[in-house]
């Protein structure tokens, strides 16, 4: 059957069936904020069983897994190790929600023990980590996906399917970032800022989904040099409104809270990014992207949401006259649904169909290049090249 172009602008919103019968047990390495969202997630699954968790902190795996109810499940294990170690539990999967310094040591771990792994953004800290956890990646034969659920938002979706129909031409231009006035996240302790835990600041908070969203759109070209800048002045001052009366944060802030680079891509394609925790704007600009056709413009959030900040634009010419079309917001989240349960859900369909990661590391890895990249280039004060090896 003949099908219009215009068939692949439209969402598809029927719902999947999810087959009960076989439950898939999943275990949750490192018990902090970001894994109650996993939790949350997982517990709305039919499919689902936890069946274990672990943390390096004594007793909080057990007091994060009561929260949920879950008080009989084993949590005492010293470390990832001991837990991915245990036959009995069977695992199917685990959610590695470790601080960033900590991603690739268990995630290599998992998979060298034949367990499909859903590792939180950002995917590591540096390139080298990155490439070690993908040679274990390809040993194993295992699901790796990393946790950039914004790309399964429907306008993030629109924003590719806009790029891939051609109507913008020939893409040589992108300016992209995001950003904060004031929001280092020190609500949750200091293990964002300090750089024994974090490795990298908004750069891996916020910058890798900004870098995604676009580079995803244009089909993750290979990035070939960086021009890198980073600075702490607003994480340095004990006197920053967020830190309230715990003034002592300022001295233990060792990471980035604004960052900007200039990065060349393959297909002489430029990238001019930027992003912020804390600065003295309400933006850092909204998204740009240039072709020889058109033009498309995504409005900035106030603060990295997963989505945009309004109706996009593109703008074009048609008939000889210039114009500027508008494409409107698309919400088809269903009811009690959040772009986590996205995630989720495709982490878990991927492991039961034994098919491609939702969000492959061969796509994240030029996305943690360009970070790396970035740190390198502002401690040497000069455009570095990058060299990704063959894994």
């Amino acid at each position: 059957m003949a099908h219009n172009g215009l068939d692949a602008f439209k969402e598809n919103h029927e719902s999947k069936v999810i087959d009960a019968s076989r439950k898939l047990r999943v275990a949750i390495i490192g018990c902090g904020w970001i894994a109650e969202s996993h939790m949350v997630s997982y517990l709305k699954q039919p499919d689902v069983e936890i069946v274990a968790a672990c943390d390096l902190i004594p007793g909080k795996a057990k007091a994060f897994m009561s929260r949920f109810g879950l008080d009989n499940i084993p949590t005492d294990y010293p470390s990832h190790k001991e837990m991915l170690d245990d036959k009995s539990l069977k695992l199917d999967a685990v959610s590695v929600c470790t601080y960033n310094r900590q991603h690739a040591i268990p995630t290599i771990y998992a998979l060298n023990k034949g367990v499909n792994v859903l590792l939180e953004k950002p995917f590591t800290v540096t390139l080298e980590e990155a490439v070690d956890v993908m040679k274990a990646e390809k040993k194993s034969g295992k699901v790796l996906s990393i946790g950039f659920q914004p790309r399964l938002d429907a306008n993030m979706k629109m924003i590719k399917k806009i790029v891939e129909s051609g109507e913008l031409g020939k893409i040589y231009y992108i300016q992209t970032g995001g950003g904060r006035r004031r929001g280092i996240p020190t609500p949750f302790g200091t293990s964002f800022i300090d750089d024994k835990t974090a490795g990298l600041g908004a750069l891996a908070d916020i910058g890798c989904y900004s870098l995604d969203m676009c580079l995803n759109a244009i089909g993750y070209p290979k990035p070939l040099t960086v021009s890198g800048y980073k600075s702490d002045f607003f994480g340095k001052d004990p006197n920053y409104p967020g830190y309230g009366s715990h003034h002592e944060y300022a001295d233990i802030f060792s990471v980035d809270d604004f960052a900007a680079a200039f990065i060349r891509l393959e297909g002489d394609i430029i990238v001019d990014f930027r992003i912020s925790w804390a600065m003295n704007m309400d933006t850092a600009g909204d998204t740009l992207i240039l072709g020889t056709k058109g033009g498309l413009k995504i409005p900035s959030t106030e603060c990295w949401n997963g989505s945009v900040g309004g109706p996009m634009k593109i703008y074009h010419d048609v008939c000889g006259q210039q114009t500027e079309t508008v494409v409107p917001i698309i919400n088809d989240l269903k009811h009690d649904e959040s772009l986590f349960d996205r995630k989720i859900r495709s982490f878990l369909d991927a492991v039961k169909n034994n098919t491609a990661a939702p969000v492959p590391t061969s796509q994240i890895l030029y996305n943690q290049a360009i970070l790396d990249g970035i740190r390198r280039s502002a401690e040497a004060g000069h455009e570095v090249e990058i060299n990704i090896p063959k894994i």
